[in-house]
């Protein structure tokens, strides 16, 4: 089946960014164009003594200037992006809650590590001067869901309301069920992710899963299917996107949105040592047979780019097994965030909703050599203007999550 012969989906009518590639959509697409890095020392905390000293920021994020004042004490960092990107959506879908019913608006988000430097700072607190130092918000503010009621409560949304804790592949699995939540007669979901774990407690905990890249070098050390591939450096931030029923956006006089959330799949990989092949082939294939498209007619594909190198061939086979060897245009613009682990693949979803809507492919910024295993076409050394109209986006999650989401360009039905 064509991309012509597809019923109509899901529309996302809005973005909010706060990524370390800039704070707000215009300003993050501009900055993922020119290849400009947001990966720089890591700053929130002194990293001299950590073998990774390097991340993706966000830049010149003040919570007293984008959230209520009274919030601040009460949540972590990682909340206070989550808030100022779904205000910024909302802004940016022109959509005011007060003039939508509370029951039929709904928030679903991912998150990874919940409050991370909150909880630390509350830790520090209890080790040195004993539980009546420790804050009463420490008892919500690190948790999973915190960013997800904090915006249900911000915003009034009384909807059903959730979070996916599926680490980088969980940001794919949240437009899943924001899509199925309009199905079921929602009028309107905020969905997507912020994660920040760019603290003491928070680097140790993703340092144990080996897979971050010790290269004392920003520019070299985060380099997806290369042959000097060596993991991958961690980021904080994400998007925040508002998904609506197509129609229910025509009536608001939103028009056809920034595009349509067309196929989506999740799947698991067998236990180490399986004779099972990984489930990122099937998880593929489910996601364009749900959308009804077939391998040629997607145009590109976000990749999940681990930067770890047996991951960055298993994931160039599943895509080589699908489309064929260098079939189809392969991008990567986190190399300029790092991976932002909940926000992660959120941000992949809004970069590539503006690649559609602008006719562009952004490239890959450091890979230079594919290694042995990669036969894929990494779109490499500056932008394709292909007019792109299908995309697939990839992510995974540590522990074996997979997951893939198709999008296709408002009005190519």
């Amino acid at each position: 089946m064509s991309t012509s012969d597809v019923v109509t989906g899901p529309v996302v009518t809005g973005i909010g960014v706060c990524a370390p590639t800039g704070i707000g959509v215009e300003t993050h697409w501009q900055a993922v164009l020119a290849g400009k890095s947001g990966i720089g020392r890591i700053e929130r905390f002194d990293p001299a003594r950590y073998p990774v000293r390097y991340a993706g920021q966000v830049p010149g994020f003040s919570a007293q200037d984008r959230i209520p004042g009274r919030l601040i004490p009460q949540t972590d960092h990682g909340t206070h992006l989550g808030l100022a990107a779904a205000a910024s959506a909302l802004a940016d879908a022109g959509v005011d809650p007060a003039d939508l019913p509370e029951y039929e608006m709904a928030v679903v988000t991912s998150s990874s590590s919940g409050g991370t430097e909150f909880g630390q700072h509350e830790m520090e607190r209890l080790y040195r001067h004993g539980p009546s130092w420790v804050g009463a918000y420490q008892s919500i503010a690190w948790f999973y869901a915190a960013t997800t009621g904090q915006i249900s409560i911000r915003h009034g949304m009384r909807g059903p309301c959730g979070v996916m804790c599926c680490e980088q592949a969980g940001g794919l699995d949240v437009l899943g069920q924001a899509r199925r939540l309009v199905r079921l007669g929602a009028r309107l979901v905020v969905s997507g992710g912020t994660d920040a774990s760019l603290c003491p407690y928070g680097l140790v905990a993703q340092l144990s899963n080996r897979r971050l890249s010790t290269v004392d070098d920003p520019a070299r050390a985060y380099l997806p299917f290369d042959v000097e591939a060596s993991g991958y450096l961690p980021g904080e931030g994400g998007a925040m996107l508002i998904v609506e029923s197509a129609d229910g956006a025509r009536d608001r006089g939103a028009g056809q949105g920034y595009g349509v959330i067309a196929g989506y799949a999740a799947g698991f990989d067998p236990p180490p040592g399986s004779s099972r092949p990984p489930a990122l082939r099937r998880t593929i294939e489910r996601a364009l047979a749900d959308a009804g498209v077939t391998p040629s007619d997607v145009d590109v594909v976000f990749a999940d780019a681990s930067g770890v190198p047996e991951d960055d061939v298993i994931e160039a086979r599943a895509l080589v097994e699908t489309f064929g060897p260098g079939s189809v245009p392969v991008t990567a613009p986190k190399t300029l965030t790092g991976r932002l682990y909940g926000g992660g693949a959120a941000l992949d979803v809004a970069t590539a909703l503006l690649a559609l809507r602008h006719g562009v492919i952004p490239h890959t910024v450091g890979p230079t050599r594919l290694a042995p295993g990669c036969d894929i076409d990494l779109v490499s050394g500056e932008p394709r203007n292909t007019g792109p109209r299908t995309a697939l986006v990839v992510a995974r999650g540590h522990g074996g999550f997979n997951a893939a989401l198709v999008l296709r360009r408002s009005g190519s039905d």
